[in-house]
């Protein structure tokens, strides 16, 4: 594992327990890796609502509240669905923020237009809802492992 991520999660939980906000995850291709290094930071339970691993479709849009059809028009790996999974992820948990992934790690899934490495990454709270595209390259477990820095990168630039 990439040695800035412990440290990175260290800084989050520091910050949302100094600054009194929760956070949630909706994690989809990394499988609950973003929340095993969260709760893996002692005193994460002061900050860390929870999270969803929404690997089905059917899971984004029964407990996240995707729109069936952003998936159908755009897919599961889109912008849409998201900022969607995040908005739905903060709700769902009553945290602040939330942060969600979406994506191909490979080997198999890929398409010209969604080549595998093909990363969402959405952001849900202080006032704000965006989607990032990401196209990380590697293995399944370098794609992952990228998604799951950059989801910390974006909690902690979006909570300083």
């Amino acid at each position: 594992m990439n040695s800035e991520i412990p440290r990175l999660a260290e800084q989050i939980v520091e910050i949302a327990v100094n600054r009194g906000f929760k956070i949630g995850f909706a994690e989809s291709l990394t499988g609950g890796l973003i929340s095993s290094v969260i709760v893996g930071v002692p005193g994460a339970s002061r900050c860390f609502e929870g999270s969803v691993v929404s690997y089905s479709n059917e899971v984004k849009i029964r407990v996240l509240g995707v729109d069936e059809d952003v998936i159908a028009n755009h897919g599961a790996v889109s912008e849409q669905c998201a900022k969607q999974m995040a908005t739905g992820t903060r709700e769902l948990l009553g945290s602040d923020i939330a942060v969600s992934v979406t994506g191909i790690a490979g080997p198999t899934g890929g398409s010209e237009e969604k080549p595998v490495g093909t990363v969402y990454i959405g952001f849900s709270g202080m006032s704000m809802n965006f989607a990032k595209l990401y196209r990380f390259q590697g293995d399944r477990e370098s794609i992952r492992e990228q998604t799951v820095l950059e989801a910390l990168r974006t909690v902690l630039q979006q909570a300083v």
